[in-house]
């Protein structure tokens, strides 16, 4: 597949179906560009009226080793060819179980581990909240302002993104609590990295200990990096303070690798940058290369529910397991955590020369492909540019690049891991000459 080369602005057959859409979908999260998605190959997707695009997306950090990638396509032909499903909660199968014996294997911390799968990771965030206050027989959660792990009731009472997604939805799960994140660009506490010691994550332990009291709290919940609120990635040291902070007041530890998880960062997770071991962890999106799964991997001792409190008919389905086994091959054999790493700090590069040189890019921050540009009207007041950055988005789009849009002024550079690096460099020049025009504008 050539490209990215955008030949047809008008999209006629692309138009017709979101024209088509609209008469038939529940309203979702739709991107304000109309790109109906044909083909694709590696980094590159190809719509209905013969575009081509490089996206810097993954189809939302799901299609870490490309798209199509052969290995992946034949291990789900071969599974189709002999059972496509079998109950995998219900009836026993060895695909689930060598996939759980792989994700044993590879997820941090080296004591025992069980295994539950689901369909998407708001459902693996369900099983990890109903297993630690099953575990614990306590009520409390605390999570973090700016989180997202999910729209199911469970994971929206953890998530605290934008106002949107609770709207009418209420009450929710009570005993959550949310405290902000370690946003160093825009300090809930208006201080500066490092002098400010850490005070985000101390003050954690004062609400633990203070204001809701450690005798009621079940769990802790982070994102290693939070995704939908700017690809925010911490400082070093916060997530062992918070880590420490669940050791000393006996909670448990969950971290959310949905979107960080299988070498977007540069590690296989990230929470092996931050030298943490959860005690349950929480992985979707690129697990199984584009087909729907989620798994939820708990230490065995915390892991000690009644057989038959929680289930679901589609978990562990035998394509998804298929898929997801050939994808972490993938990733071992071709050195992804590496490539993302070095791929990362390329693009890192350029983005700073081109916060330098642009007045609306306010910050640039990241771990291996999991890059957020936040975009400001002013550097110094920091008024965040909503509106150019959408149009930011819509002009790259105009000249064959995919962004997403993620928290309200930033985009995610976020490409399959396997993209060429003329690609990555096509992609951020595209980037840089939208910001260009927005910035003039």
């Amino acid at each position: 597949m050539k490209g990215p080369l955008v030949s047809n602005l008008m999209r006629p057959r692309a138009n017709a179906i979101v024209q088509r859409h609209n008469q038939v979908m529940i309203t979702s999260t739709m991107v304000p560009y109309p790109i109906v998605g044909h083909d694709a190959e590696g980094a590159l997707v190809r719509d209905l009226d013969g575009n081509v695009y490089l996206d810097f997306s993954s189809a939302v950090a799901v299609m870490n080793v490309g798209y199509s990638h052969p290995d992946v396509r034949k291990a789900i032909l071969d599974q189709a060819e002999r059972l496509v499903h079998f109950a995998g909660n219900d009836y026993y199968n060895a695909k689930q179980v060598e996939l759980a014996e792989k994700l044993v294997s590879i997820t941090p911390g080296k004591f025992q581990k069980r295994v539950f799968f689901s369909n998407s990771g708001a459902e693996s965030v369900e099983c990890a909240f109903k297993l630690a206050r099953w575990h614990t027989k306590k009520p409390g959660m605390l999570s973090f302002l700016g989180a997202f792990h999910g729209r199911t009731f469970g994971a929206l009472s953890l998530s605290a993104c934008k106002a949107l997604h609770r709207k009418h939805f209420a009450p929710l799960v009570p005993q959550v609590v949310h405290v902000p994140y370690a946003y160093c660009y825009r300090c809930a506490y208006n201080l500066e990295y490092p002098s400010c010691d850490l005070w985000c994550a101390k003050y954690v332990e004062e609400v633990t200990l203070r204001f809701f009291p450690s005798k009621d709290m079940a769990a802790i919940i982070a994102e290693p990096m939070q995704g939908e609120a700017g690809y925010i990635a911490p400082p070093q040291s916060f997530l062992s303070k918070i880590e420490s902070i669940c050791r000393k007041n006996d909670v448990v530890l969950i971290v959310d690798e949905v979107q960080t998880g299988f070498a977007r960062t540069g590690r296989m997770f990230a929470s092996e940058h931050f030298g943490v071991e959860p005690d349950i962890i929480t992985l979707s999106k690129a697990l199984a290369a584009g087909l729907p799964m989620g798994a939820t991997v708990s230490k065995a001792e915390i892991a000690d529910w009644d057989e038959g409190s929680h289930s679901n008919t589609m978990g562990g389905n035998l394509l998804s397991a298929a898929a997801a086994l050939e994808n972490i091959s993938v990733i071992e054999k071709e050195g992804l955590c590496g490539r993302a790493q070095r791929l990362g700090e390329h693009a890192m590069k350029r983005l700073e020369e081109l916060k330098e040189k642009s007045k609306i890019v306010g910050d640039v921050r990241g771990l291996g492909l999991m890059i957020g540009v936040e975009f400001v009207k002013d550097k110094n007041t920091k008024e965040r540019a909503v509106s150019e950055t959408e149009r930011i988005v819509i002009e790259a789009f105009n000249n064959g690049l995919i962004l997403l849009p993620v928290g309200f002024n930033c985009v995610r550079i976020a490409p399959p891991l396997n993209i060429d690096i003329s690609q990555l460099d096509q992609g951020i020049d595209i980037l840089a000459n939208a910001v260009q025009k927005v910035a003039a504008s």
